[in-house]
């Protein structure tokens, strides 16, 4: 069975990306006088999955540019503003995706965060009210 877990190891998120797009694309093409097939049952689970692995990678890149950008000197309120949220906001996204990373870690198939990894991610994400 097609799942987020058994197909995300295969993929960047480009191909991920690639991928989704071209079934994408088949799906909304077919039976419009084009050539594109329909997709079948395992295609649509595909796309379904691929959808989910998208949205997983980018929101892990997401962090880790926000974490790019406290180590850069950005201050929360300019992370807030650039991500169309409040300061708070981003704070509490950034702190429970660091979270998240502990809870995984030694998972089968998941990295994680080790207690090293861990303090190194709490400390340049501070507080909220912090530069």
């Amino acid at each position: 069975m097609t799942t987020p877990q058994s197909i995300e190891p295969e993929h960047t998120l480009l191909t991920a990306v690639a991928r989704l797009d071209a079934l994408r694309t088949r799906e909304s093409l077919a039976g419009f006088g084009s050539d594109a097939e329909a997709l079948d049952r395992t295609e649509t689970l595909e796309l379904l999955a691929l959808s989910e692995v998208v949205a997983r990678k980018a929101a892990y890149g997401r962090q880790l540019t926000v974490r790019a950008a406290r180590e850069a000197g950005a201050s929360w309120t300019q992370i807030g503003a650039a991500l169309g949220m409040t300061k708070q906001a981003a704070w509490e996204a950034h702190t429970r995706w660091i979270d998240a990373q502990a809870e995984v870690f030694g998972q089968p198939g998941r990295i994680g965060f080790d207690e090293d990894d861990l303090a190194a991610a709490r400390a340049p994400a501070g507080e909220p009210d912090e530069g």
